[in-house]
């Protein structure tokens, strides 16, 4: 049986950091930093998400505007498109999602509400407690 979204959140927790778009790429680098994190989720009215900020923005931005960058709203070096996932979404599929267009951090939502954020870090630790448990399944069996 393959893992779902929900089950890694079962296993890591459902806590996201988020900002406000409001907030200043020097603001949003510090929060990354702070919590040693790739990605933060940016919510707007209602908790509703409206973007997601990770380091490679924080590169874009600098590499294109400089220092000037750090003073700018983060809402103009988010990603505003935001591929989300439900709790039901099961690993290989968000493998392929992941791996095909290319970020490492995926939101999830339940019933349109943010209920957690999932990095390639987990897929890949998830998939293999899988392959594990596999191999034990597979030892017992020939064992008897």
């Amino acid at each position: 049986m393959s893992a779902s979204a929900r089950s890694i959140l079962e296993q890591k927790g459902r806590n996201v950091i988020t900002i406000n778009p409001t907030v200043t790429l020097g603001e949003a680098a510090h929060v990354l930093e702070e919590h040693k994190i790739g990605a933060v989720v940016v919510v707007g009215m209602e908790n509703r998400i409206v973007g997601i900020f990770t380091e490679r923005d924080v590169v874009r931005a600098i590499g294109s505007e400089g220092k000037d960058a750090f003073d700018q709203p983060v809402s103009t070096f988010m990603t505003a498109n935001v591929y989300r996932c439900r709790e039901e979404t099961g690993v290989n599929e968000l493998m392929e999602m992941m791996s095909s267009r290319r970020f490492r951090h995926v939101p999830v939502e339940d019933n349109g509400k943010l209920s957690g954020i999932i990095s390639i870090g987990d897929v890949v630790k998830s998939r293999i407690r899988e392959i594990e448990q596999e191999a034990e399944h597979i030892k017992a069996y020939i064992a008897g």
